[in-house]
Order: structure tokens, then C-alpha cells, then sequence
């Protein structure tokens, strides 16, 4: 069996995408923190020593996606239509990011949206470590994506038992 990021030789290559026909993708990254609920809660209440946390976060986020191509050997370069990033919280201690992106073109988005929510974790980290150097980022996975050849996939559940 071939496998698709090998040339003939066995040498890394990016894979040929020129016959395929360009359609409208998504993909939704997940990235889980878990920290001490005392700096969830000064992460939300914009107390950070740093500032703004989660809106330099986003940010970083959807730079990061715009450069994966960049970051990521064999991956496609992609002109994406949109990216935004969403944190949500449990009170615990554990802060969700939801990374999502979308193009029309002829390969999908997954690696933009894993970029974004990976950069998007480190940039949180980043900003609250300050407070706290034992916070840990865990649970990076696809979580659903559109479009394609392949057709449409959503997570069973993610290593952080959540959807």
C-alpha cells in the first residue's frame, strides 16, 4: 500500500490536489486546560496580570490557522473564509477552546483548526502562567468536519469525556 504523503521513492511529498474539485469544508478543533479553578475564575474576570487573556488568545488562534501551511511540512496552502475561536469553562477548573474554520477549496480544514486551537491553548497559557505554572494542556483533537471527499465526521467524544 501507497501511502499518500510518499512519493514513488518513499520520500515525503505533498500530495497532488490539482484534479480534485474545489467544495465548501469546516473543521472544529477542541483544545481542553485544566488549571486551578482560582485562575479560571481571574482567566474570565479579565484580573490577569496580562490582560485581556482570551481575546489575545482568539487572536493568536486565527493567526496561527493562516499560517499552518507554514508550520505544518505537507500541508496545502489554504485561503481561509473564516476562523473563529470560543472558549467555554466548567467552573473547575477546565477551560474549552473550540476552534473552527472554513474555506472553499480543494482540501479540508482540520489542520487549521488544530493549529488554532493548539496556538490558541499555548497563548492562554502563555498569559496565565504568571499565576499559575502547573496548568496543563490536554485533549487536542478534531471534533467534527464538512465537506470533502471524504465526507462528514464528528468525535465520538473527546479524551476529556466531553462534546
Amino acid at each position: 500500500m501507497r501511502l499518500t504523503h510518499q512519493n514513488e521513492k518513499g520520500q515525503a511529498s505533498m500530495v497532488d490536489i490539482s484534479a480534485k474539485e474545489p467544495s465548501y469544508r469546516t473543521a472544529t478543533a477542541k483544545a481542553c486546560l485544566h488549571m486551578k479553578s482560582e485562575t479560571l475564575a481571574l482567566l474570565f474576570e479579565g484580573k490577569l496580570p496580562k490582560g485581556d487573556a482570551l481575546g489575545v488568545a482568539r487572536v493568536a488562534g486565527i493567526m496561527a490557522a493562516k499560517k499552518t501551511a507554514d508550520l505544518i511540512p505537507l500541508c496545502h496552502p489554504l485561503a481561509t473564509d473564516s476562523v473563529e475561536i470560543s472558549f467555554d469553562h466548567d467552573n473547575k477548573g477546565k477551560l474549552y477552546i473550540y476552534a473552527t474554520a472554513s474555506c472553499f477549496g480543494k482540501t479540508g480544514v482540520e489542520m487549521e483548526a488544530m493549529t488554532a486551537a493548539t496556538v490558541a491553548a499555548l497563548t492562554l497559557y502563555d498569559m496565565c502562567k504568571g499565576v499559575e505554572k502547573g496548568i496543563v494542556i490536554k485533549d487536542i483533537y478534531l471534533l467534527e468536519k464538512t465537506g470533502g471527499k471524504s465526507g462528514d465526521y464528528r468525535a465520538e467524544s473527546g479524551g476529556d469525556g466531553e462534546r
